[in-house]
């Protein structure tokens, strides 16, 4: 009998701790596709690698059946997309441009083999992926190309962490990550139907879970960061911030705001109950202590992470759109902009790095309106840029920020930050 095939864009973290592991333990060959000579090379070495499983009782996992291809071989992806069973991207949103060009050549090629249609498994942090995609890899195509029957571009919510390796580690193909392992994905976008692979959870409503992810549990998790930074930056764990009541409570605060907001927006998918669930399990995985997840890879990449496309804004746009007091998301983004954690030889993040100097340098203000996209002469995104500049101003004081100033903001909210 003919073994399945993944195709799997990007062998990072997420690639090969999760999208490869769920179809290899389903019975698939995994195909990745990737940049990196010593990953490609690893690969075709070894056709295995571990997955080690950081919690409570701590876990290995061997993940067979595996190979590569480069992506700098553009036919020879090609020759694998058309033979797929089946495709995924994890390459990062900073890649995800690069991958339109082989997915196109593939799907030529796999139409001239009568390969029928391919589902291919969006599996990046982003808004909108499938539009996305199909804006990137339809004009690529020929016009006559029948995009909407021969493809399913299929919108995911990826909730696994997995944390940066230690630099000490030598193995280039081991991966730690937590136990989590649920693949939400978009019912209705596969034209081939969902595939049977323990861990895959196929939803109708896939914008919810979309939603869902992004404004609680990657707002939550960067708040969480941002302010355990500001409070206590002798202490670099995520799990360290949840270890503090009044860290935990705000991060919990900020959350909740977006679950109240996200009942309002999908009172089909979502109630107090089930919003209660969500949160107070993502609170449990934060604190896992054996992740040993940092408050450096949590929060870095703010020029993504505070723009208007991302969590801090998107969640505010949808909380006023709910009616929803939005002062810990508000105070989030106000820590964002002083964060400054580094890694473990006291560098910060490339793109933070270029943040501090060409653009906060140029003033709250300046970065309000040219990253976060907020509008200052819309009275809504003006009231918003003062509370948060007020916060920002409180906060970029050494001295004020001496005071115990989280246990007076939960007191007394922005009144706090007030001359």
């Amino acid at each position: 009998m003919k073994i399945p095939r993944l195709v799997q864009f990007g062998a990072g973290k997420i690639g090969r701790s999760f999208i490869g592991q769920l179809f290899s333990r389903a019975g698939y060959e995994v195909v990745f596709v990737d940049v990196a000579d010593a990953l490609v090379r690893a690969l075709n070495e070894r056709r295995r690698y571990r997955v080690v499983i950081k919690d409570v009782v701590e876990e290995e996992i061997w993940v067979e059946h595996v190979r590569a291809i480069h992506a700098g071989d553009t036919e020879a992806v090609a020759r694998e997309i058309a033979g797929a069973a089946i495709a995924a991207t994890a390459v990062g949103p900073a890649f995800i441009a690069s991958v339109f060009p082989l997915l196109a050549a593939g799907l030529l090629r796999r139409r001239a083999a009568n390969g029928g249609a391919l589902d291919v498994i969006i599996c990046e942090n982003v808004l909108h992926g499938a539009r996305l995609f199909r804006d990137g890899i339809k004009p690529l195509l020929p016009a006559d190309y029948p995009f909407d029957d021969l493809v399913g571009l299929v919108e995911t919510s990826i909730g696994k962490m997995v944390p940066l390796m230690p630099e000490a580690e030598r193995d280039p193909l081991l991966v730690y990550a937590e136990a989590y392992n649920t693949l939400i994905v978009d019912r209705k976008a596969f034209k081939r139907g969902v595939p049977d692979v323990s861990g895959i959870e196929a939803k109708d409503n896939m914008a919810a879970y979309v939603d869902r992810k992004l404004f609680i549990h990657n707002l939550g998790h960067t708040v969480a960061a941002f302010l355990q930074y500001l409070l206590h930056p002798d202490q670099p764990y995520i799990w360290q911030a949840m270890a503090d009541p009044e860290v935990r409570g705000a991060t919990e605060a900020a959350m909740w705001e977006s679950g109240r907001a996200l009942i309002g927006r999908y009172p089909d998918e979502f109630n107090e109950a089930n919003q209660r669930e969500a949160i107070e399990d993502l609170l449990q995985r934060f604190a896992n202590r054996a992740l040993g997840d940092t408050v450096y890879r949590v929060g870095r990449d703010l020029p993504r992470k505070l723009s208007a496309a991302d969590r801090f804004i998107n969640a505010l746009r949808m909380d006023r759109e709910q009616n929803v007091d939005a002062l810990y998301t508000e105070l989030g983004l106000a820590a964002g902009l002083l964060f400054r954690a580094t890694d473990q030889q006291g560098r910060l993040f490339d793109a933070d790095a270029r943040f501090v100097a060409e653009v906060y340098a140029q003033g709250v203000n300046y970065v309000l309106q040219t990253v976060c996209g907020l509008n200052l002469a819309d009275p809504a995104d003006r009231a918003v840029a003062e509370r948060v500049r007020l916060a920002h101003d409180f906060l970029a004081d050494p001295q004020r920020r001496r005071t115990p100033w989280l246990a007076a903001f939960h007191r007394r909210g922005l009144e706090a930050f007030r001359p």
